[in-house]
């Protein structure tokens, strides 16, 4: 396999190894094209790039649509897990003035959160075998709705607790379609070498807004009164929802074997040159052939054996449900994730993202404990607006991402000779120790000791923080996406799971934690737990096709 990615000689073809630089596939004789290969290409670039996994010729299949059709589908995704995302820190900002208004302590204000977050895993356990039995689009749809209503219903619960407790468990509900499948519909909507720039938008996405949305939050609070936070979830979720209908089809698509996301198709020679490149397989040429039909036609920029020149039909395409995806049941797909966490390379994905996004939780814990009080005295709208710095942490977050995601596996491809591993998405996890390091150790180094440092530098570290969970989430959503599409919406449902369940410990047991231990060795171990986590990339790296 080369670049220190050791061979596996058990297992073959070895999960999301592929070959999609032309030049490994004899491309480069003057007398062969990608048309005669029996392969499609993406012939848009100077090279042309092999398509992974390769369309077919079906009507339905997602990949024959142009880009431009795809990217407004996820930008569509994007937005409403914007909208959706919101809902887990909307109460960052008035934790203070929400425990007066309940009369109640803090902890039990921190748990509105907590089981929030909580309802999120939990429904992810039941709504991603739907998503592989029935497709994804439905409980996009059912998600839309629950959390517009739902934000309605906190809004009105009034001094009611155990009310809006309820409510944020069903807007938990209502976001676990957005967390648990917009990755993975990335992995239905665009091919190998499209996917890093538009997995860092989703992560962006899912992860960018929830961090402006306390700014906006106390402002809210200050102006209007905590409940329009809400309010504004409903009223824009509604807005939404009809884009959501008419502009985003099912993503998800039953797609042959010998058309999957890995080598078996994309490794053969086929090619013919004067260093010995071997003519395509008959074989493979004839399946192509014969599994030929009428597809959705408008130019897309790529190279097809077979011309695509019949449209679907757009009002079918609206119905929440075309078809089952798999013949498996769904009693056996709902306890399919679960395994799954013994699998070295889902457990190493659950870690890198969902460690640090729960270090992310637990730093709102502290942030409203410490600049509420002595010495700053800070009112909810200005608490609210320390989460700037985490906002634009996540922006450049984003800006590493998708600018290292796509480039560097390309680079490692070529040094490669042409073969592309999934490990090649790991080398993200390197901005991921720089900042999340630095972020940890210095929030906590610096918001113990608010009276010499004020506020200033605490926002600093926030903002390398969350620019470090943003370079981990696409690196392992990346790389689930990639090694293993074939299980890829149980893997992002193992990562929801492991995510909401380590946050919601934090915040049921963070803030007597830190009352204990105090801020600075809190931290310390944290950030030490997460330096060590992030130096497992190297092991995930040398052994992980070992373990596939």
């Amino acid at each position: 396999m080369g670049l220190g990615i050791l061979e596996d000689y058990r297992v073959s073809p070895v999960p999301g190894t592929s070959t999609i630089f032309a030049h490994r596939q004899g491309l480069r004789s003057s007398t062969v094209t990608p048309a005669d290969t029996g392969l499609k290409y993406d012939t848009s670039q100077l090279e042309p790039i092999l398509l992974v996994p390769q369309p077919s010729s079906c009507l339905d299949d997602p990949l024959n649509q142009p880009l431009w059709r795809r990217d407004l589908q996820l930008a569509v995704l994007s937005l409403l897990a914007v909208i959706a995302t919101t809902l887990s820190p909307v109460l960052a900002a008035d934790s203070l003035d929400l425990s007066f208004y309940f009369g109640t302590s803090f902890g039990k204000i921190a748990l509105l959160t907590g089981w929030h977050l909580l309802a999120v895993g939990v429904a992810g356990i039941f709504f991603v075998p739907s998503a592989r039995v029935w497709g994804k689009r439905h409980l996009y749809l059912l998600g839309t709705v629950v959390v517009c209503a739902s934000c309605a219903w906190a809004g009105a619960s009034g001094h009611n607790y155990t009310s809006l407790v309820w409510a944020r468990v069903f807007q938990g509900i209502g976001l676990a379609p957005f967390e648990a499948l917009v990755n993975a519909s990335v992995g239905d909507l665009f091919f190998v070498h499209e996917r890093g720039k538009r997995m860092a938008l989703s992560n962006l996405a899912l992860f960018g807004g929830a961090f402006f949305t306390p700014v906006i939050v106390g402002k809210i609070n200050a102006s209007l009164g905590w409940k329009w936070s809400f309010y504004f979830v409903t009223i824009f979720s509604g807005l939404f929802l009809p884009l959501l209908i008419f502009f985003v089809p099912e993503t998800a698509y039953r797609r042959p074997s010998n058309r999957s996301n890995d080598s078996s198709n994309s490794n053969q020679t086929v090619g013919s040159d004067k260093e010995g490149s071997q003519e395509p397989s008959p074989h493979s040429k004839r399946d192509t052939e014969e599994s030929a039909e009428p597809c959705a036609g408008e130019s897309l920029g790529y190279e097809h054996q077979h011309p695509i020149t019949q449209k679907p039909n757009y009002w079918r395409t609206l119905l929440p449900f075309n078809g089952r995806k798999t013949d498996d049941s769904y009693f056996k797909l709902l306890f399919r994730p679960l395994p799954l966490f013994l699998h070295p390379g889902i457990l190493w994905a659950c870690l890198i993202q969902g460690t640090l996004i729960g270090w992310t939780v637990f730093i709102g814990i502290v942030l409203a404990a410490i600049l509420l009080g002595p010495p700053l005295w800070f009112s909810s709208a200005q608490v609210g607006y320390m989460y700037t710095a985490a906002f634009i942490g996540a922006l450049c977050g984003f800006v590493v991402s998708g600018l290292i995601a796509d480039s560097s596996a390309k680079w490692l491809t070529r040094r490669n000779r042409g073969v592309f591993e999934p490990e090649f998405r790991i080398v993200l996890v390197i901005p991921q120790l720089l900042f999340g390091g630095i972020g940890l150790y210095g929030f906590g180094w610096t918001s113990a000791n608010t009276y010499k440092y004020g506020w200033v530098s605490p926002c600093v570290f926030f903002a390398f923080e969350v620019a470090g969970m943003v370079c981990g989430a696409v690196a392992s959503a990346l790389y689930i996406a990639d090694a293993h599409a074939d299980i890829a919406i149980e893997a992002f449902t193992c990562v929801l799971i492991f995510k909401n369940v380590f946050s919601f410990g934090l915040t049921y047991h963070g803030y007597d934690w830190l009352v204990k231990l105090g801020v600075r060795p809190m931290f310390n171990i944290v950030a030490s737990v997460q330096v060590g986590i992030c130096l497992t990339g190297i092991l995930m790296c040398m052994w992980a096709m070992l373990v596939s």
